[in-house]
C-alpha cells in the first residue's frame, strides 16, 4: 500500500475490525458485480471507494431515462450508453486505482463457469429468477462467496451465502428453482428509490464482510426490509439435504 492509498483508506485502516490487514485484502480482492441497474449502481460505487482492486460488471442493457430515478451509477449523459460503460466512467472517476472489467453481455452458465474461478465474491444485482439460479449453481461449484439482493417497490431482501463453508445454505435451498414464482419488474410495478439504495449499499457491506473477514455476514440469514415503515425482519434459513444444487456439495 502506497502512502496515497494510505491516505485514501484511512478512515477505513483507522477502524480496529478493518485496519491495514484487511484493507490490503480488499486492494488485492476481485469482486463480480451481475446487473448494473438499481442494486448494483450502489454496490458498485462503494466497491469501487473502498478500494477493490478489480471490480468486474456483467450487464446487457442500454441506460434509460426511466432508469435515473434510482440508478445513481449513470448520469442523464449516459441515455442510450450501455449500462457498463457508464458505470465503469464513474467508477474509473471515483478510483482510478481500480480495474473495473465492462461486460456488455446476459450472463449464462457457460459464461459463468468460465469466469468465476478466481472472483473474491459475486454480487447478484439481477432482477429475474433464471439469471440468480444461474449465478447461485456456479457460485455453489466453484465455492465462491454469493450476496443475493432484491428489491420492488417498497419490499427489499438480501442474504449471503458462503460456500467456504459446508453448512452454507444456497438459493435455491430457500428459493427452490422448480417451485414457480410470479416474475415482477420495477417496469410495471415501480419501486422506491432509496429502497434498492439500501438493499445495494448493504450488498457491498455483505461483500467487504466475506472479503475482509471480519464482522457477521448474513450467512444463514435473510433479511426483509420494508420501507414504507422502516421495519426489518430476519427470516432464519438452512441447508436443505434435499437441495437439487448444493446436496451433493
Amino acid at each position: 500500500m502506497n502512502d496515497n492509498q494510505l491516505l485514501r483508506y484511512s478512515r477505513h485502516i483507522l477502524v480496529d475490525e478493518i485496519g491495514i490487514e484487511a484493507q490490503q485484502r480488499f486492494l488485492d480482492a476481485h469482486a463480480l458485480i451481475v446487473g448494473a441497474g438499481g442494486l448494483g449502481a450502489p454496490a458498485a460505487m462503494y466497491l469501487a471507494a473502498a478500494g477493490i482492486g478489480k471490480i468486474t460488471l456483467v450487464d446487457a442493457d442500454s441506460v434509460d431515462l426511466t432508469n435515473l430515478q434510482r440508478q445513481i451509477v449513470h448520469t442523464t449523459h449516459s441515455v442510450g450508453r450501455a449500462k457498463v460503460d457508464s458505470a465503469r466512467d464513474t467508477l474509473n472517476a471515483l478510483n482510478p486505482d481500480v480495474v473495473v472489467e465492462a461486460v456488455n453481455a446476459r450472463v449464462d452458465a457457460t459464461w459463468l463457469d468460465a469466469h468465476l474461478p478466481g472472483a473474491s465474491v459475486v454480487l447478484d444485482c439481477s432482477d429475474n429468477f433464471a439469471t440468480r439460479h444461474a449465478i447461485n449453481t456456479a457460485c455453489v461449484a466453484h465455492r465462491v462467496p454469493l450476496v443475493s439482493g432484491a428489491a420492488l417497490r417498497f419490499d427489499g431482501q438480501i442474504s449471503t451465502f458462503d460456500f467456504r463453508s459446508p453448512d452454507s445454505p444456497c438459493y435455491a435451498c430457500v428459493f427452490p428453482p422448480d417451485q414457480e414464482f410470479e416474475e415482477v419488474v420495477c417496469s410495471t410495478m415501480g419501486v422506491f428509490a432509496p429502497t434498492v439504495g439500501i438493499i445495494g449499499a448493504m450488498q457491498a457491506a455483505e461483500g467487504l464482510r466475506a472479503i475482509g473477514g471480519f464482522g457477521e455476514t448474513l450467512a444463514g440469514r435473510l433479511l426483509m426490509l420494508d420501507s414504507l415503515r422502516i421495519e426489518w425482519n430476519t427470516i432464519k434459513i438452512a441447508r436443505q439435504p434435499d437441495c437439487p444444487v448444493c446436496r451433493a456439495r
